[in-house]
């Protein structure tokens, strides 16, 4: 089991809890590691979700969480690394959302495996590890 990046959807899926096996996978990793790790973006993205449906509990429930859970900020490596994957991705014409990028980014950067339920969107990003926790 190799250090990991929870993109926005596995870290979504935690909190609500609806797959028993992304539960099991996260309760093992926590087992080895400790803490889970996201990119600040994630913790952007959820936190716009929760606001914008003005969930107080679900809310209060993720900062606590967050407060047990290491967030990467955004650096100027990141940053540069980011650019690099999306003008390549452009060139190619193979758009990816800023947001994406940035996550992208944070875990190559860091040298983490992306785990994320868009495998098949990630693997344009050539060098990032990616794995599911739904298998």
């Amino acid at each position: 089991m190799a250090s990991a990046l929870l993109d926005t959807d596995t870290r979504s899926e935690l909190i609500q809890g609806i797959d028993p096996r992304v539960q099991d996978h996260a309760r093992r990793y926590l087992a080895v590691f400790r803490h889970l790790t996201c990119s600040i973006i994630t913790r952007y993205e959820i936190l716009r979700g929760l606001k914008a449906r003005r969930a107080t509990r679900q809310i209060a429930r993720f900062e606590q969480r967050c407060q047990h859970s290491e967030g990467l900020p955004l650096t100027d490596d990141i940053i540069v690394q980011a650019a690099e994957v999306s003008a390549v991705r452009s060139q190619e014409g193979q758009l990816i959302s800023d947001a994406d990028i940035l996550i992208a980014a944070t875990a190559l950067k860091h040298h983490l495996v992306l785990v994320t339920e868009h495998v098949n969107h990630f693997r344009r990003i050539p060098g990032l590890s990616i794995e599911s926790w739904r298998v």
